[in-house]
């Protein structure tokens, strides 16, 4: 999800905490512009109903979310509870295409403006009312409202005519959102837009109770009326959350009929090996043994890629950073290959660029600044500040609460110090106040990530770096890259449209927007009675999809 997709991982214990921001859809979809209108361009829903009945219990651990409100998040962590209590007009499958879920079909008018979506006619919420349009509608507008205040729907539902009026108060609804019948809204959007069925894919276009959520407006996420898999029963803050299976789900109930995620307890992997566990994510301290396929906890060992990248960045608008030259300084003088090896044990990879492998647009050429002592004091001395001695004192922000910044963090501040002769001071947060610091542009420097809410390089290419977008949390502006992006935004030549984007992405680096540091992976210990335990590279809803065999 994000600052705005905010998504924060422990994905290293404690020797590292990387902040993944948040962030799918079908790659196939996405980059053909999905369906183009008429009789011939519908699309309908892949799912398939199980009609056998939920048994077992899963036993995961967990945190508590920041907000259950779809609206309202905007990290992973939180979204990871969303999408299994709530549900949208779209969503993502395990092999990451993007499908129907609340509708049964929708088609595409001839322009690629007009989306008209059937509801299905079993699609209901938790306590049995039915899903009608008139609730896609209110949902849509609540997360438009100023009330609302939702800081991720100015992104994800800008394109539908009539939205951003909305959401500046100049008009009460959305002009573009159309009720036909009960079971049939019609989307207008203002260009046809390749990606826009992806973003109904996002949590700010899930459908809620909007009657519960007027009613009871400060504590309705409590007890969810939602339309999901799964039905929040129990929320003890600092202790657990469970979910049960929701037997009215219309593509039939869960496998698992509970999943108990469990805040406290120590060590993951300590409770996995005793049994109290059913999955456990991997430390750096422990990764050796695990890769021991000869090992117990070798045989339960699973890796798998992500779509991630770990960052530094700058505000553009504070100095020192306001100079390009000295973004470049500070990329060019960092070794993040080293780190990766010494720090992490090659638990993750050296970013070769801001697109993760996998996904649309990448190329494995390395683009990043590389490690050059020498051009890094000449990009510092070809700045408006000349050396260490003309900049203002620096501070970099990082999410955390112990004595000392992270391990990688360390590492680059000496390196800093050492190439460049500039003094780095940290700084860390508590993880709600780093995100609000983050998203109103008020940190100088940052150590921060981006996790894919689709596959598509539009979501993290135009969302964090066009000069209007509301993601955009470095200040950063470039005439050039804002028309690129306008182009590429309504590209319908695929070849064409990723060609822009690797162009973009060339750019943000040179300039150092970003300091690409990290493309993520998850490793963890899954236990033998789990079926079908899948990562996907991004947040998708994964519970109905896994059994437990105790």
């Amino acid at each position: 999800m994000t600052g705005q997709k905010r998504i924060l991982a422990a994905l290293l214990g404690a020797l590292a905490v990387l902040v993944l921001i948040i962030g799918g859809l079908s790659a196939v979809l996405l980059l053909s512009g999905g369906p183009k209108g008429g009789g011939s361009n519908t699309a309908t829903s892949g799912g398939t109903v199980d009609t056998k009945p939920a048994s077992g219990r899963l036993r995961l651990p967990g945190t508590d979310p920041l907000t259950l409100d779809p609206a309202l998040a905007t990290d992973s962590g939180s979204a990871e509870y969303i999408v299994e209590i709530f549900s949208g007009l779209m969503t993502i499958a395990p092999d990451l295409k993007i499908v129907p879920d609340l509708a049964e079909s929708y088609q595409v008018s001839d322009d690629g403006k007009t989306f008209t979506f059937k509801l299905r006619d079993n699609a209901v919420f938790h306590d049995g009312r039915s899903v009608e349009a008139s609730d896609v509608k209110c949902s849509f507008e609540r997360a438009a409202s100023r009330t609302t205040a939702s800081p991720t729907a100015p992104v994800y539902l800008n394109d539908i005519i009539g939205a951003n009026d909305m959401m500046t108060g100049r008009a009460q609804n959305i002009s573009g959102i159309e009720v036909v019948d009960k079971k049939t809204v019609k989307i207008t959007i203002d260009a046809p837009k390749p990606y826009f069925i992806a973003k109904l894919t996002y949590t700010t276009a899930m459908v809620v109770d909007c009657k519960q959520a007027q009613q009871n407006p400060r504590n309705w996420t409590r007890s969810p009326n939602g339309t999901g898999p799964y039905r929040l029963t129990d929320w003890r803050v600092g202790e657990r959350i469970v979910l049960e299976s929701n037997p009215k789900y219309y593509l039939g109930a869960p496998k698992v009929s509970q999943v108990l995620y469990q805040f406290t307890g120590g060590s993951a992997l300590t409770r996995f090996e005793n049994n109290e566990l059913d999955i456990a994510s991997i430390s750096v301290n422990d990764i050796d043994r695990v890769r021991d396929k000869n090992s117990a906890l070798g045989k339960l060992y699973q890796t798998s890629t992500d779509f991630t990248i770990s960052y530094i960045a700058f505000n553009a608008k504070n100095a020192p950073f306001d100079d390009a030259n000295v973004r470049r300084a500070f990329g060019l003088a960092i070794d993040r290959s080293k780190v990766t090896s010494v720090t992490f044990n090659n638990m993750i990879s050296p970013a070769t660029g801001i697109l993760p492998p996998q996904l649309p647009g990448f190329t494995p050429d390395d683009k990043s600044l590389k490690f050059n002592p020498d051009a890094a004091k000449a990009a510092l001395a070809a700045s408006k500040y000349k050396n260490a001695a003309g900049l203002p004192p620096i501070t970099m922000t990082e999410i955390g609460g112990g004595a000392s910044a992270g391990l990688d963090t360390q590492a680059y501040i000496e390196q800093w110090k050492q190439v460049l002769g500039v003094t780095v001071q940290v700084k860390q947060q508590d993880t709600a106040s780093f995100f609000e610091d983050q998203q109103k542009g008020r940190l100088q420097m940052f150590n921060a990530g981006w996790v894919m809410d689709y596959p598509d390089p539009e979501d993290v290419l135009d969302l964090k770096f066009y000069s209007k977008s509301t993601l955009n949390d470095i200040g950063y502006s470039n005439p050039d890259v804002d028309r690129i992006l306008e182009q590429a935004r309504i590209e319908r030549d695929p070849g064409k449209r990723l060609a822009q984007y690797q162009d973009v992405e060339k750019r943000l680096i040179n300039d150092g927007a970003w300091l690409p540091l990290y493309f993520g992976g998850t490793h963890q210990v899954v236990n033998a009675s789990v079926k079908g335990w899948f990562n996907p590279p991004m947040v998708i809803p994964r519970l109905r999809y896994i059994s437990v065999d105790r």
